[in-house]
């Protein structure tokens, strides 16, 4: 009986891996996304909106050939706006139900929750990014060959995707709870990521612009948005226990 009685209770005791407890968090965060597409429909038609006042905007002021050196900005700013609305969302349900109190009462690592959130942020990103990508680019981009520039475009589009889910998650645990929390995410986000901004940029009007010596530029801005990516990413899974628990 003694021996059955420890049988269980060891059984019991059994933790869940860190990978276990990860994928719980993202399948969570996805379900309850799936529900409702409350986050994607809110970026996506913000992201829709915003190509209408750039095509309204330019429609009649530039000819699209004199578009091209102003395109990659265009493209970035409207991904860095969009993710801005959802990343500022990223803690919304937790902090309206309290559940981020109970999710940090589980005995876990507490980066783990980080990960999970920048996991499914950048899910949420490329989502909005697969639907408006193609309507700038009727729009706009029309006169580049898709094929010859696609992989260029993409390579820089994930490191900043990634590097902007990190450093959101990260600044949406910290104003999570603070007033007129959206304006003080903003104002902290922009120049945050402003060198990612800026070597995203570089690498994908390299790409789009194309000419003799575009591999260059491209692969600076592409190396230096990895190495920012690195740094930011691992400087908040590092200080993010610190930040939630506080």
């Amino acid at each position: 009986m003694s021996r059955n009685t420890t049988n269980t209770s060891s059984v019991a005791c059994v933790k869940p891996s860190s990978f276990s407890q990860f994928k719980t968090l993202v399948r969570k965060d996805i379900q309850q996304e799936l529900a409702s597409f409350d986050m994607l429909t809110s970026m996506g038609i913000y992201a829709v909106l915003i190509i209408v006042v750039y095509g309204t905007s330019l429609a009649n002021t530039l000819l699209q050939k004199e578009l091209m050196p102003l395109i990659a900005g265009l493209f970035w700013s409207l991904i860095v706006f969009s993710s801005l609305l959802g990343l500022g969302r990223s803690f919304y349900r937790e902090q309206e139900r309290g559940a981020l109190s109970g999710i940090l009462l589980v005995p876990m690592d507490r980066s783990i929750i980080y990960a999970a959130k920048v996991c499914t942020n950048v899910i949420f990103i490329a989502c909005v990014e697969v639907i408006i990508a193609p309507l700038f680019f009727f729009f706009f981009m029309t006169l580049i060959p898709l094929s010859s520039v696609l992989y260029a475009v993409l390579v820089p589009l994930l490191l900043g995707t990634l590097g902007m889910a990190g450093v959101g998650v990260m600044l949406a645990t910290i104003t999570c709870d603070a007033q007129g929390r959206e304006v003080i995410l903003a104002v902290l986000f922009i120049p945050l990521i402003y060198p990612l901004l800026y070597c995203c940029v570089t690498a994908s009007a390299a790409a789009c612009t194309g000419g003799a010596e575009w591999f260059e530029p491209w692969l600076l801005g592409v190396g230096l948005s990895l190495v920012y990516d690195v740094i930011m990413l691992g400087v908040c899974w590092i200080l993010f226990e610190y930040v939630v628990s506080n």
